[in-house]
């Protein structure tokens, strides 16, 4: 098989190292790609933007792809995956239409209250006035958040309510996110341990992966900015069976079952971001596409061939195969430029990857690029060093041998990934 993998970050060089495990496939190509995918086996990186779809789709029919993977959220958003199939091209991912989910919080959020799935109470508006005048009326500080996609730091927690209006302002009047923000979210907040619950899904089946923790904050103990993710860990002790059952009944089959009677039925992976409350498990987002970091701890984890659960989910046949997971733990350490989640500073020399390697860790690389025989850093999240092991302590512990061993100049990372789950 010749299969196309669409994004150029580290979860793209995880579903490249993925892909080509697979006995079936002679050639990968990824587009971008990275200054790790470029050194894959089986793998040539393609100069064509991840948001060139015409491109993209043209590539694809000349080289007689069989199967393209997209990867981030926005082509899915932009109908990368409607164009593909137009051309008769299988194609793993959502619809337009379906890719909703992720693209417009307003639209999710209706579409959960239509089909009584568990999830936080919410306005949306468009106008700042409105906005504000229905903060007024809130009960304590509400989480705001821009409906568009955002990179994943489009929602925002205020301490209190003058610190909400203060970022309705920055939104709605002063254009902090552009179009993602001309409408946003005034949620309440809930209380509880964060998941992340992700499903291969194939329209009327989904197989649920295991549950992993993602580290959204810059900094330790959950101080800082929110970034797009700075490590994660898989599988969470939170998620014994019972609660992935029920996360199954109340809201992965729902889902599936909505959007399927609504036109739409849903392709790809289905990413559920949940908060544990008291009241039980609710949605805070969904995501239309595998989660960055946490691919790149969950697809360590499974033991099956990834290229046939992918085929099954296109040719509408998941029903008929069971995935199997290793008995595993996986702890993924996000390093960062100087700089993120602001402007990171680009083209620092990386160096010591394969002493990393050489301690039995996974390094997977995201904002990098190869320039005269160089890696340097050129984006954000730089890599994504990820350790397995029997037990999740075992795993934490190979993840930071990997991290002490990679230098480049500025590197950010947080040294608590992991720890409240070992706590308790």
């Amino acid at each position: 098989m010749r299969i196309l993998v669409i994004g150029n970050g580290g979860r793209e060089h995880a579903l490249a190292w993925k892909i080509g495990q697979s006995p079936r496939v002679t050639q990968l190509w990824v587009a971008p790609g990275n200054g790790g995918t470029a050194h894959l086996l089986k793998c040539e990186n393609v100069p064509v933007a991840a948001g060139d779809l015409a491109a993209l789709r043209d590539f694809a029919v000349q080289n007689r792809v069989d199967l393209t993977v997209v990867g981030p959220e926005a082509p899915l958003v932009e109908g990368a995956v409607d164009l593909f199939r137009e051309a008769g091209l299988a194609v793993f991912g959502p619809s337009r239409a379906a890719a909703q989910m992720e693209g417009s919080k307003a639209f999710s959020k209706a579409f959960m209250l239509r089909h009584a799935i568990p999830t936080a109470q919410a306005a949306t508006f468009d106008d700042f006035d409105e906005a504000t005048r229905y903060l007024r009326g809130f009960d304590g500080a509400p989480v705001i958040k821009a409906s568009g996609l955002a990179a994943g730091k489009g929602v925002i927690l205020p301490n209190t309510r003058a610190e909400a209006a203060a970022v309705l302002q920055t939104m709605l009047l002063e254009g902090q996110f552009g179009e993602a923000g001309k409408t946003v979210l005034i949620e309440e907040k809930l209380k509880g341990p964060e998941l992340s619950v992700l499903a291969f899904c194939d329209g009327k089946t989904a197989r649920l992966m295991p549950a992993a923790q993602d580290h959204k904050r810059l900094m330790d103990d959950d101080l800082g900015p929110n970034t797009g993710g700075m490590g994660a860990f898989a599988p969470s002790p939170l998620a014994s069976p019972g609660l992935m059952a029920e996360i199954e009944a109340t809201i992965v089959r729902p889902t599936l079952a909505g959007l399927a009677a609504e036109g739409m039925p849903y392709v790809g992976v289905l990413y559920a971001g949940l908060m544990l409350t008291e009241q039980g498990p609710k949605v805070l987002e969904y995501n239309c596409r595998f989660g960055d970091p946490e691919t790149q701890v969950l697809l360590p984890l499974l033991a099956g061939d990834l290229v046939e659960v992918m085929l099954a989910c296109v040719e509408g046949r998941l029903a008929e195969v069971e995935l199997a997971w290793r008995d595993e733990a996986a702890v993924t350490v996000v390093m960062a430029a100087r700089g993120y989640p602001g402007e990171p500073e680009a083209g620092v020399p990386i160096t010591q990857i394969d002493a990393a390697e050489a301690t039995g860790c996974l390094v997977f690389q995201a904002g990098t690029k190869w320039k005269d025989e160089r890696l340097l850093t050129n984006g954000g999240r730089v890599l994504a060093v990820t350790g397995v092991a029997a037990s999740l302590p075992q795993a934490v512990r190979k993840a930071y041998a990997g991290v002490d061993r990679i230098h480049f100049n500025g590197a950010q990372y947080r040294k608590d990934i992991g720890r409240k789950a070992i706590a308790g």
